[in-house]
């Protein structure tokens, strides 16, 4: 048995901590999409929620949407009050929350990320994430997400 990538293990651990009760589920490397991974998942590519970190100024913004929209960035900056949000580049992504672009979970990160949340994950009764590794994902509820991670709803398209 080959042992865990350690930011799955990392993951693991704060998810217990914060009273996670979803299942880790490693995916084959050919799910790295949304759409890809809802078929090896067996579920809506609206219940994917892509975590998508974004730099307002400096400052990291962690935006939790559904797989089934795209992030309006000038929208959503108005909406959350700050200036501008840009795509975050993999070095801020890294410094921000330890793991990698495609693998950012929405929690386990050295300091706490302010998030927004996508209303449209609401619909769906398991929401699947990823797990602080490009191939792995985790099962939970919406509720459950935002407890974790003190989301606040947002419109993101």
């Amino acid at each position: 048995m080959s042992s865990e990538h350690p930011s799955i293990t990392s993951f693991r651990g704060d998810l217990s901590r914060r009273g996670g009760t979803g299942d880790v589920v490693i995916l084959p490397d050919s799910a790295h999409t949304a759409a890809l991974a809802a078929a090896a998942l067996d579920c809506e590519v609206g219940a994917i929620a892509n975590s998508l970190l974004f730099d307002a100024g400096g400052e990291p913004v962690l935006i939790l949407t559904s797989g089934a929209h795209r992030v309006d960035t000038a929208a959503v900056a108005e909406r959350i009050g700050v200036e501008r949000l840009q795509r975050a580049d993999p070095d801020f992504v890294r410094r921000h929350t330890g793991q990698v672009i495609g693998g950012v979970s929405p929690i386990d990160h050295p300091a706490p990320i302010r998030t927004w949340i996508d209303p449209w994950l609401r619909r769906h009764e398991v929401v699947w994430a990823a797990a602080g590794h490009p191939a792995a994902v985790f099962s939970t509820t919406y509720d459950e997400l935002v407890a974790m991670t003190g989301a606040v709803e947002v419109q993101v398209d």
